[in-house]
């Protein structure tokens, strides 16, 4: 135990938690001289390679002067905060990453004031010293700030600093040292890093935070032992949530070396350890000693704060394009999901046939969409909303912390916007190199659709980030989306000329040659309200030629969208279909009789 330092990497999005822990795992020789690693190693799931984005806590483990350091490499998205927060009773102290021109940011903030609740003690690790306008010196001061607003004892705000590229691999204690590797990093971690609490000759009581799955050994639960020690063949008492106690025996026992887990037959108090033969353990559960059976507290997650409704596919083109297509499948597959993912919650509507996901954010539900439709889903979903909560009688609502950084030419309609959006700024300052920082307290149903927007008013340079703040008193109505769809009239396939004629209607989203069908949409109307369309049409021939009239079309590029513009776009009576192939926006009631029908009532 003496011998054992865990840690936890923190930080907001894009600081270099992963490049980071890249470049300890290669300087402790983890990998060899001769061996081709790829960038980022850590994240190695496919979605988390194509947006290089860390979305699932990992855990890996390097050998340094005879310690072993535990390192678990966490999300810098907010909506993957439950993430973070799962991991944190397995450590014994954060480094927290800052990235030497941006400074604290919104989720740093977030994960900042989460360890300190909990007692843990900080690293500060100021990283990209070596980017152009760095400013080391002046955002150390904000890390400071931003501990005494949340809160830190004496003890925490006595944090140890250091200075990093994590792209060149250096570490120094001070700004001016001449250094050429990690080796000051991992002394601050050895030195300054307990060891961890608990006593091996005590009970046994191992807290499970993450779920694997692997095809031979069933669900596999890693975390950390607190007290006690196991062996392979063990029998011990699974304390579940609901207060249920399951005898379980445990069979294989693995270790992290590196990256690789690593079989070993004993585990003692203080080690990241993963299990495998306990049926149905889950996360915050604790495996105990069978004759003296003791819980430890259940790991808390913030609650959701955003909805989507998940419902089969009844479009003309249901089942075309997918494997899974009924509610069963459906139900199973998010029902799979909230057992590794913690911050998801499931319940079936009064119907039956939809279900209501909630979760932290959009970005954390379009990952889960584009898993699914990988795994050959088909299905459809609704437009976002925010989970109001009732408060002293009153309605709230969530609201997120805003941080923007704008050339000064923008400021003005960044704003306007956000005052149409009941957005309150806080904080205003200026760069040094023509931007400036703008904070805001945003509802967080403001925030939905305004990403687009705001990339268009500020020509593609304005930067964006946001994370929850709390629950205030709802702020009033939002203006929703102020142009109307244009919608097909009839099931068919696009054709050019009818496209020519369409273009002056408004912006087209589909191109020549598209299959469609009545109520799907197809493009945005240039003024309010929707507008029935014919993209079907076709030229009628006749024998007669006229000079001018023939001349080739030329139609421009339709506007394409992302998985999470598209959720952003739908409005409350529209669905947004997902199949394996295709991502198409419609109405949920596709006849346009029917739709009048109901906007009469």
């Amino acid at each position: 135990m003496k011998k054992i330092r865990n840690i936890a990497i923190i930080a907001h999005v894009d600081h270099g938690k992963t490049t980071l822990v890249d470049g300890m795992l290669r300087q402790a020789g983890v990998f060899r001289s001769n061996q081709h690693v790829a960038e980022r190693v850590m994240d190695s799931d496919d979605i988390e390679k194509e947006r290089g984005i860390t979305i699932f806590s990992k855990n890996a483990s390097i050998t340094y002067r005879d310690f072993k350091i535990n390192i678990v490499d966490t999300p810098g998205h907010a909506d993957f905060g439950g993430e973070v927060q799962r991991i944190m009773k397995m450590v014994d102290c954060v480094l927290l990453i800052v990235d030497a021109f941006e400074g604290p940011m919104p989720q740093t903030k977030y994960v900042l004031k989460k360890s300190l609740e909990l007692g843990l003690k900080p690293i500060v690790v100021i990283n990209k010293i070596d980017r152009p306008n760095a400013r080391p010196n002046e955002v150390l001061d904000l890390v400071f700030d931003l501990f005494v607003e949340l809160n830190a004892n004496n003890v925490q705000l006595d944090f140890p600093v250091v200075y990093t590229s994590a792209k060149e691999g250096i570490a120094k204690l001070e700004i001016e040292d001449e250094n050429s590797d990690f080796k000051p990093l991992f002394d601050t971690i050895v030195q300054y890093v307990d060891s961890p609490s608990g006593e091996i000759n005590l009970p046994l009581q191992f807290l499970v935070s993450a779920i694997d799955y692997d095809n031979y050994l069933g669900r596999i639960g890693t975390g950390k032992i607190h007290n006690g020690q196991v062996t392979t063949g063990d029998s011990v008492m699974l304390l579940k949530r609901d207060g249920a106690r399951v005898l379980s025996r445990v069979t294989r026992i693995f270790s992290y070396e590196g990256m690789k887990r690593k079989e070993i037959k004993k585990a003692y108090a203080g080690d990241i350890i993963s299990v495998a033969g306990i049926e149905g353990i889950d996360i915050g559960e604790t495996v105990a000693d069978k004759d003296m059976p003791k819980p430890l507290p259940l790991i808390d997650i913030d609650e959701p704060t955003l909805a989507i409704t998940f419902l089969p596919n009844d479009s003309p083109f249901m089942g075309q394009e997918g494997k899974y297509v009924t509610s069963r499948h459906l139900w199973e597959r998010l029902q799979r999901e909230t057992q590794s993912n913690v911050s998801i919650r499931v319940e079936r509507s009064e119907s039956g046939e939809e279900f209501i996901v909630k979760g932290r954010g959009e970005l954390q539900m379009s990952i889960l969409i584009e898993n699914m439709r990988r795994e050959g889903y088909e299905f459809q979903v609704s437009k976002p909303e925010v989970i109001y909560r009732e408060l002293n009688g009153k309605k709230t609502e969530p609201v997120e912390l805003v941080t923007i950084d704008v050339g000064e030419a923008y400021v003005g309609v960044v704003i306007e916007r956000l005052g149409i959006r009941k957005g309150e700024m806080i904080n205003m300052r200026q760069g040094g190199d023509g931007y400036t920082r703008l904070e805001f307290k945003v509802p967080a149903r403001g925030l939905i659709g305004f990403r687009g927007e705001f990339l268009t008013e500020t020509r593609g340079t304005g930067i964006l980030n946001h994370s929850f703040y709390e629950y205030e008193y709802y702020k009033g109505a939002i203006p929703a989306r102020g142009k109307g769809v244009l919608l097909a009239m009839e099931k068919g396939v696009s054709i050019a000329y009818a496209l020519d004629n369409l273009q002056e209607r408004g912006e087209l989203f589909i191109g020549p040659g598209v299959d469609l069908y009545e109520g799907m949409i197809i493009g945005e109307n240039n003024r309010e309200g929707d507008l029935v369309v014919n993209p079907c049409k076709t030229k009628k021939l006749t024998n007669i030629r006229a000079s001018g009239s023939d001349d080739a079309i030329k139609l421009s590029p339709p506007r394409e969208f992302s998985l999470e513009q598209a959720l952003e776009y739908i409005a409350d009576d529209e669905l947004l279909e997902i199949t394996p192939v295709t991502i198409r926006m419609r109405k949920k009631m596709l006849k346009e009789l029917d739709r009048k029908r109901y906007s009469r009532k």
